[in-house]
């Protein structure tokens, strides 16, 4: 296991190290505008099964992905419905999910039993930077074995995977609090999945 001290001056070259480590199959924790999370290259199946397994997560229980432009959203997604268009323009990037409808050649572990997927552009955090940097999407589940507290530091990571972990960003203690909010855009008028730090009325 790598673990990289994060700052402003040390952002870029951990974004590349990511990158490298995510080519080759691995699983980053890297720090969220709320928690830290567990990244994998979406379109890696091996990456993606190894995940589940030391998160313990159900497999029925698809696993959200952050992506850093339109472009990257548009590779996974069928279209972009209008409803869609305008909470994006308003609250990406940010801890907003939102759920559309989902490409076929995707791993079914990122999609749901109705082949729907949950999507994001992070709010201003290191997640932000690595997605942008990404020309592809990335995974964004909580760092928690599933049904535990979702991990604020490294240490807590470290606590709960230990050296299945590839690389773990350390940064300073995330904000915590409410998880991003959930909405469903694929029915209209869309609908709240979860409500979380994005109040939406």
């Amino acid at each position: 296991m790598l673990k990289l001290s994060l700052d402003k001056n040390t952002v870029e070259e951990i974004v590349i190290e990511a990158l490298k480590v995510f080519k080759k199959g691995g699983i980053v924790a890297y720090p969220t505008e709320s928690f830290y999370a567990l990244g994998v290259m979406a379109y890696d199946e091996a990456a993606l099964r190894r995940l589940y397994q030391f998160k313990k997560r159900p497999a029925e229980k698809a696993m959200p992905l952050i992506v850093g432009s339109r472009d990257i959203l548009n590779t996974i997604v069928k279209s972009v419905p209008a409803q869609a268009e305008e909470l994006m323009k308003k609250y990406w990037p940010g801890p907003l999910t939102i759920i559309f409808d989902a490409k076929e050649n995707l791993s079914r572990l990122l999609i749901s039993d109705k082949g729907k997927i949950a999507v994001r552009i992070p709010g201003d955090s290191f997640a932000l930077s690595l997605a942008k940097a990404a020309d592809f999407p990335i995974t964004a589940t909580s760092a928690n074995i599933s049904g535990k507290p979702p991990a604020q530091n490294s240490e807590e990571v470290i606590n709960y995977f230990g050296e299945n972990i590839d690389l773990v960003v350390n940064g300073p203690k995330t904000p915590g609090g409410k998880p991003s909010t959930i909405i469903d855009a694929t029915v209209s008028p869309p609908k709240i999945l979860r409500e979380g730090s994005i109040l939406l009325n």
